[in-house]
Formats: structure tokens, sequence, C-alpha cells
């Protein structure tokens, strides 16, 4: 599905991205690990077009690298970001609605009651402005917004990040719902016992560079890449 080929990434003349090289099937969940500063979320927005980059980006056999973020949103790939932004003075649903892409010629997978059944939730909160919502209330709207594009695969990129331990694992059982309807996971994330259990590969990132690829067991098993590229 998503194969990227050599990829480096600059802001402005630092080399952030030095030829990372790694994939995410269909129906697949990937964990991209790695510490603060490693080209995680670098690498995520190269692939959405919002950094400059160079090698290759393939999606679907095409490569879109260079394209513009919107035209690869609208090719199927979705981008959830850290920063979440939200829409503060339009409601929950206004949000959710937003999401939709227009002139679609394929029935949408999604609608607003998936999304209520999802996180009940948002469904109370639905005509609340979602400026008010908390931390939590806003990581579940930003990923169900972005579902409402109806993408084949979703990059996420951090989403437990401040959250409380039931968020964290409500968001869990969510993104094994959608590699259940097919859809494939780019999962950049902190938490190791969270992106382990869910995950079915992971790559490891340090210095721009991918240092690991493999299982999560041989990655539980690895204790000198732990230990270099994970461990505090």
């Amino acid at each position: 599905m998503l194969k990227v080929v050599n990829l480096h990434a600059f802001y402005g003349k630092s080399h952030i991205l030095h030829g990372v090289n790694m994939q995410v099937n269909p129906g697949e969940i990937v964990a991209l690990l790695g510490r603060n500063g490693s080209g995680r979320s670098t690498l995520v927005k190269t692939i959405m077009g919002l950094v400059e980059g160079s090698g290759h980006v393939h999606w679907r056999d095409q490569n879109v690298l260079g394209q513009k973020t919107f035209d690869i949103a609208r090719q199927g790939i979705g981008y959830v970001p850290e920063s979440r932004d939200i829409f503060p003075k339009l409601t929950v649903e206004q949000n959710l609605l937003l999401g939709v892409q227009s002139g679609r010629k394929k029935a949408n997978r999604w609608c607003l009651d998936d999304m209520y059944g999802m996180f009940p939730r948002l469904k109370e909160r639905q005509h609340t402005e979602a400026g008010v919502l908390s931390g939590g209330e806003q990581q579940m709207l930003t990923l169900c917004r972005t579902l409402m594009g109806d993408p084949d695969l979703i990059m996420i990129d951090e989403p437990t990040e401040g959250l409380a331990p039931k968020i964290v694992e409500l968001v869990g059982e969510y993104l094994k719902e959608l590699k259940k309807r097919g859809l494939g996971v780019l999962l950049v994330e902190q938490k190791l016992t969270i992106a382990l259990d869910i995950s079915q590969r992971c790559y490891v990132m340090g210095h721009g560079e991918v240092v690991f690829e493999g299982t999560p067991d041989e990655l539980r098993a690895d204790e000198m890449v732990r230990k270099e590229w994970l461990e505090v």
C-alpha cells in the first residue's frame, strides 16, 4: 500500500531524514517508535506533503512525494497531527462533517453513527463547541474527523499524549477496529506498551534513520536496541 524508499527531508538547510525506507500494508498496524527528535513526526509530515523531501513515497504504485497535501489526502491517506487542530468555534458535529470529502465517486464506509458508536462521548457533546472539550475528547474528535474522509491509510502522531489511562485504552481499541475494517495504520507513539500490543510490525528511528525493523516480539527481545534508542 505505502512504500517509502530512500526518503530524505529538510527544514531549510537542516537535513532531518537520512534515507528512510519503510512500508505499511493494507489492514496492518505499524508502530513508528523512537525518542523525541528522532525524526518520526518529520517522516509522516513529509509523506503528507507538509515538509520538503527527496526520494520516493509510493502510494498505490504512484510517487506522491512533492504533491500538495490536499491531493495526497484525496488519494486516500489520512493524517492525525499531534496538535489535533480542531476548529474550536465549530461544534463537534460540524468538525466531523468538515472531514467528509465532496465529489467522491464511491460511498463512504464511515458515517456519523459510526463515530458516535465508537465514542459515545462525542454523541453526548455533538452540539458543543469543540474548543471546550477535554484533551481526550479533542483527540477522539480529531481521529474521527480524519476517518470521515474515508482514508485507506491513516497516519496518527502521538494519539495518547497527555491522555488518562482509560482513554489510552479506548484509543487502542479504536485502532484495532480500524484494522478490522481493512485500514492501514502508521502509529507514531511514545508508549511502548500500547504500541507493541496492537501493532504487527514496528520501526525504531534514531537520528533520522531507521535503526530497527521487526515484529513487536523481536523488539521486546532486543535489549540493546531498546536501551540505545528507546529507554530513557
